[in-house]
């Protein structure tokens, strides 16, 4: 334990100090105030604008410091050539892949943590409420960043970074899809096409069970029974794609 904890500590040393991270969170710091311009350019209610649009400016960034970084965790060691050495040291190949997530996990929870004052400082400019479904809507985010990082992370076990970063960034368009899929599974007359739908929809993540930011935006909470099973079957999926990328990096040779 003590190993993977040391490692999560430095990975998230070493995303404080790139600075693709500070970029981003201040992109992010500047799509959360942009609201503050349209509502006054547009005629529609200037508090939705403004809750609905910062709570997009945090996942979008979110998922962009998961999947770009997350692609780098595993495939910028063997790059640098320092996996040999951490792979010399009494670290079990299980204990490096959850450290480098982590790690992450914690550079996301920092990011989050540093963006939510901001959002609410834009929503008390506005006099916009802060109720329990922006609450519920920001726990189901982390939750969707958490999956991504996940996602991100299995694959580079196993692909280089621009394969790693194409595929999970297509597993998210799809996991914002599946719905739709299922939808075009069942008109369809053929079998094949059928089949492959209910595949994808059955098997990739469904990234919209953790999508509450319109309704969170018109103030309309979800039961909490909802809430916490959709963190849960985020929680599942993420332990499963761990659980993958420790078995596919413990069978990876160097």
């Amino acid at each position: 334990m003590r190993q993977v904890v040391v490692i999560a500590l430095n990975t998230f040393r070493e995303n404080l100090r790139d600075k693709i991270l500070y970029n981003l969170l201040f992109f992010a710091l500047l799509l959360i105030g942009v609201p503050v311009l349209l509502a006054d350019l547009t005629i529609m209610e200037h508090r939705k604008i403004v809750t609905d649009m910062g709570l997009a400016a945090i996942n979008l960034v979110g998922v962009i410091i998961a999947v770009f970084v997350g692609i780098g965790l595993v495939s910028k060691e063997i790059e640098r050539r320092t996996i040999y050495t951490i792979m010399a040291r009494p670290i079990r190949r299980t204990q490096f892949i959850l450290g480098k997530y982590l790690g992450l996990a914690l550079t996301l929870l920092v990011n989050v943590s540093i963006m939510l004052p901001v959002y609410f400082g834009t929503l008390w400019v506005y006099r916009a409420p802060v109720h329990g479904a922006l609450l519920q809507a920001i726990e189901l985010i982390f939750i969707e960043l958490l999956l991504v990082t996940a996602l991100a992370l299995f694959f580079s076990t196993f692909s280089t970074a621009t394969l790693s970063a194409t595929f999970t960034l297509a597993l998210y368009v799809i996991g914002h899809l599946s719905t739709d899929l299922k939808g075009i599974a069942e008109k369809s007359e053929s079998e094949t096409v059928r089949m492959a739908m209910k595949a994808v929809y059955y098997l990739c993540p469904n990234l919209e069970v953790l999508n509450m930011k319109g309704q969170a935006a018109m103030g309309v909470s979800v039961a909490w029974s909802y809430q916490a099973l959709a963190s849960v079957y985020g929680l599942l999926y993420v332990a499963l794609l761990i659980s993958a990328a420790c078995v596919v990096f413990q069978r990876r040779d160097f």
